[in-house]
């Protein structure tokens, strides 16, 4: 029987129930400490995870925490997910990874240089679609991949986060908010991307915030809310990627990938589980696929929107030596491909990267010996 890996958070804002009550679900990982520049929402935290509360400097230093999941502002990502690595604690990072590629080297040349684990967000791609889709790329269902689509369209946070106006300004906007997750999602299928090239503009040049509790009233919108890229894959795939906080409405697929024998379509990668439809040429109809792995939770349902899978595999990693899928090196690919789209938007020309990374195995569903589902409910 494997201890319990023991768990620090630093950052108590809008996500941290997700990750909390998320982590929950995982008798291998063990929250004891939170941690917030603001003193009394670390307390409120605390509570309600049944843990402590204490300053960021204090967690750094307890000796019992081996892994510290940093869900600060993205804009501070990489100062705090230093911090973590040389207070000598292995590292998994909300997405994205930082805020900008500059930023994000020295954390992962720190972890590097003392051999300490790294994970970042997102961790959706091990769900059951993600782990579907990827299993039936992989056994030729749609034939040879030939291109893709994605969509990311409006969160609406305006309706239901009390203070989003980080989304509007640098470090956030659909790219960098959004982004990462069908990007990664792509990556999972497809492998890594050798090229782009996009276009943008700011769509409204304010947004008014009615969120029940709002903090704010109106927010004056200082990045792009609508990006149209191209995306060229190291495999040759083709992928038409279009990022907006400005389509409210629409009849858009979440992601479609098209082969020479067919076609796959998958659900919204910000959740774990949902139908993956394939349609092989000729086929009268979709036919929905089983899952690859089991599915987590309900597609749809709130449980959707939980975190915590990829800090399991980090600490399935670390104690049982098993691979390691949501890196930080995957995350860092995915940010310079979505860095490179604004580049392009802002030069005018294609950019091809200088990044890559290893696509991630396949998982069986059980993240590690020592990280196991058995306690979750699956609705059917």
């Amino acid at each position: 029987m494997h201890v319990p890996v023991r768990v620090g958070v630093i950052g108590c804002g809008n996500i941290f129930r997700q990750y909390a009550t998320g982590m929950s679900r995982f008798p291998g990982l063990e929250l004891v400490a939170v941690a917030d520049t603001d003193a009394a929402r670390a307390q409120v935290a605390a509570a309600e995870a049944g843990a402590a509360a204490c300053s960021v400097d204090e967690l750094l230093g307890r000796t019992d925490i081996e892994v510290v999941v940093n869900i600060t502002p993205p804009t501070v990502h990489a100062l705090v997910s230093e911090q973590v690595l040389a207070a000598g604690k292995h590292l998994y990072v909300e997405k994205p990874l930082a805020d900008t590629t500059a930023a994000a080297r020295g954390a992962l040349d720190a972890a590097r240089r003392e051999g300490l684990l790294f994970g970042a967000a997102p961790d959706t791609f091990l769900g059951s679609a993600g782990q579907t889709a990827r299993a039936a790329i992989d056994s030729g269902s749609i034939g040879e991949p030939v291109g893709a689509t994605a969509f990311v369209t409006h969160s609406q946070a305006e309706t239901w986060h009390p203070d989003p106006t980080f989304l509007f300004q640098p470090g956030g906007g659909p790219v960098l908010d959004m982004g990462p997750y069908y990007l990664t999602a792509l990556v999972n299928c497809l492998g890594p991307v050798a090229a782009v090239y996009g276009t943008s503009r700011i769509g409204a040049p304010q947004r008014t915030v009615t969120a029940p509790g709002r903090l704010v009233d109106r927010i004056d919108v200082t990045v792009p809310t609508h990006t149209a890229a191209t995306v060229t894959f190291a495999n040759g795939v083709l992928a038409t990627v279009m990022l907006s906080f400005d389509v409210w409405d629409h009849r858009l697929p979440f992601i479609e990938i098209y082969g020479t024998e067919g076609t796959l379509s998958l659900p919204n990668p910000n959740g774990y589980d949902g139908p993956v439809l394939l349609r092989r040429h000729g086929d009268p109809d979709w036919t929905e696929l089983p899952p690859a792995v089991p599915p987590l939770a309900r597609p749809d349902s709130e449980e959707q929107l939980l975190r915590g899978i990829g800090v399991a595999d980090l600490a399935a990693a670390l104690r049982t030596g098993s691979p390691q899928h949501a890196t930080a090196g995957l995350a860092f690919h995915v940010l310079d491909a979505l860095e490179s789209i604004t580049v392009s938007a802002d030069t005018g020309a294609p950019v091809r990267l200088t990044s890559t990374c290893e696509r991630p195995e396949p998982v069986d569903g059980t993240y590690g010996a020592a990280i196991s589902l058995n306690t979750l409910e699956v609705h059917p």
